[in-house]
């Protein structure tokens, strides 16, 4: 136990992480030269297209120093904001962390925050000044930055360059010296907590777990707390580059366990491993219950999918534990799930996950958050579908979340950021200059006005520079209305969104607007109306026309024609029939860029 270090990795997004831990691979032996890559240990394509983490890693390296011989167990997390439940599971399975700091960038929103988390859970940090070669590194002002955050002393902080190599060595020193060996009794109970879990099609379903107390060997019989299912170990082992099994398992170590479970929904993450023949008593106290912030309908674009949705859906939350999903269905597009996601970006990597990993082409709604609505008879209602709301006539109040939004910038996009956040009803709360030109501001606004494209616009005004971090705060009560869109008079409720009442008018039109120029003309003319309540608020008109794709054949082979049209019946399945309106899958997702 002694020679145990298990520590993690965390930093604002692109501040070198990934690269750290393909340097410190490399240094310790755990790659060879023919194996290693950049990014190693991001093993999605879709990790490797945008060159971020979206999965935590975990991998086990050797170290030797003065002739003793040591493991350490490393996790590189994701440094994006929605992807910040990865890394309160690692922070969970770690003693220690390294705080990396990009030279060239300084401190941002999500080091901050990811530096708070790992605090919380009483980690060892290092701080680590990273990209120290690059022209544009500042290493003497961001060191003083990270002296006023973390209260450390000037030689505490290790300067490295992870591209070139440079105070690699100082680092892994500084693990093995600073970063305490886990403590924990070997011959109490087996006590594991299990932090994260992948779904493999040929063995079933794989636990990562690290042993708090006890000791696990190959062929225990081990049960899952939570779920209260009794299981063999069939495999348990260490997770080198490839798995590598063991015997026995003790206190300290992390690994991962195969136990032919077949079934997603039987292994949850955060849950204690103990065994059967000697159980402990009690569940470790693992990490809270994730709370998504932006929740949307998926469906399939074919009804029939629904089940094999489901699985995907089910599989998919085993390697990312932070989707919650539950059946709803919407009288435009059938059966469908309820999701909840943590933010945008993490709503487009699961969209786009289903699309690669499980070949699931599926039809996203209007995503929205969830508020409290109050009767007039005093009922409380969550309303996570603004379809769900209750009628105006009995309606009291709405109650919408609210964030504390952190937003790190240069001096010159003060105003810039101050009118965005103002726009989007945002109340300025603080204002802090960090050094002579870069401030934080702090906001509180409502969530539901960051979620479509609050991010974007603020990287757009601030030339990339700003980072933004948030939290939620409560539920405050606000003037919100539903807004409705009307084809041919039906409602089209993936459509539907709740919005604040004085937006409602311009939104309205300018949704009218969009769907005009998407809706195909069809042989009859279509009236585009939205409305709140009862009241049409505005109308747009797509003429009628009619279209023979049959035409340009006159005789020949009838395969040909049957060609034309097999094509037309392709174009078709895309699109979804809503009533006696076709609306293509663009314009679900043209009505969340509205500008």
């Amino acid at each position: 136990m002694k020679k145990i270090r298990n520590f993690c990795i965390i930093a604002h997004i692109d501040h070198g992480k990934s690269t750290l831990a393909d340097r410190l691979l490399e240094y310790t032996g755990a790659v060879t030269e023919r194996e290693a890559q950049d990014q190693l240990l991001d093993n999605m394509d879709l990790e490797r297209e945008r060159g971020i983490t979206i999965k935590s890693h975990a991998i086990q390296m050797e170290y030797e120093l003065n002739g003793e011989q040591y493991v350490l167990n490393l996790i590189d997390t994701p440094g994006h904001v929605d992807f910040s439940y990865e890394v309160s599971r690692s922070i969970a399975a770690c003693e220690g962390a390294l705080l990396i700091v990009d030279a060239a960038q300084g401190i941002q929103a999500q080091t901050i925050s990811n530096l708070y988390l790992a605090l919380e859970n009483n980690l060892e940090i290092i701080p680590v000044l990273n990209k120290i070669d690059l022209p544009s590194a500042e290493p003497e002002l961001v060191k003083d930055q990270i002296i006023d955050l973390i209260g450390c002393d000037d030689e505490d902080i290790i300067p490295a360059s992870a591209k070139t190599g440079l105070g690699i060595h100082d680092i892994l020193r500084a693990i093995v010296e600073r970063v305490p060996a886990p403590e924990g009794d070997p011959q109490a109970p087996l006590q594991a907590m299990i932090f994260d879990s992948v779904f493999n099609p040929f063995r079933g379903i794989e636990a990562y777990f690290k042993v708090v107390n006890g000791s696990v060997k190959k062929g225990d019989e081990v049960q899952f707390m939570a779920t209260g299912k009794k299981y063999f170990a069939d495999e348990i082992g260490a997770l080198k580059l490839k798995q590598q099994p063991k015997k026995i398992l003790s206190t300290g170590e992390v690994g991962y366990i195969i136990s032919g479970i077949k079934d997603a929904r039987e292994v949850k993450v955060g849950d204690t491993i103990t065994r059967t023949d000697e159980p402990a008593h009690e569940a470790i106290q693992g990490f809270e219950d994730v709370k998504p912030m932006v929740f949307a309908g998926i469906y399939p674009v074919d009804t029939e999918d629904y089940e094999e949705l489901r699985n995907s859906m089910e599989k998919l939350q085993l390697n990312d534990a932070s989707l919650t999903f539950e059946p709803e269905s919407s009288a435009a597009l059938g059966f469908g799930f309820r999701c909840g996601f943590l933010g945008m970006l993490h709503m487009e990597i699961i969209q786009e996950r289903l699309e690669r990993e499980f070949g699931m082409t599926v039809i996203t709604t209007v995503p929205n958050v969830s508020y409290y609505a109050y009767t007039k008879a005093g009922e409380e209602l969550v309303i996570n579908n603004p379809s769900d709301l209750p009628e105006p006539s009995t309606l009291d109040y709405v109650k919408e979340p609210y964030i504390r939004a952190q937003i790190i910038t240069k001096s010159d996009f003060v105003g810039s950021v101050m009118s965005l956040c103002i726009d989007k009803r945002g109340e300025l709360k603080n204002q802090v200059y960090l050094t002579t030109d870069r401030v934080e501001l702090t906001f509180e606004m409502p969530l539901g006005e960051i979620v479509f494209d609050f991010y974007d616009k603020l990287k757009t005004i601030s030339r990339g520079y700003a980072s933004f971090d948030y939290f939620p705060l409560e539920f405050r009560q606000s003037n919100l209305a539903k807004l409705d869109i009307l084809l041919n008079g039906d409602q089209v409720d993936a459509l539907s969104a709740l919005i604040f009442r004085d937006n409602a008018y311009a939104l309205g039109k300018k949704i009218c607007l969009k769907l005009k120029e998407l809706i195909p003309r069809q042989q009859f003319d279509i009236a585009i109306q939205s409305a709140i309540g009862a009241k049409i608020i505005s109308r747009e008109t797509v003429k009628a026309l009619r279209k023979d794709v049959t035409a340009k054949c006159y005789g020949g082979d009838i395969t040909r024609k049957r060609k034309l049209l097999e094509k037309q019946k392709k174009g078709k399945k895309r699109m979804r029939q809503v009533g006696n309106v076709e609306v293509p899958q663009s314009a679900f997702l043209a009505v969340l860029k509205l500008d």
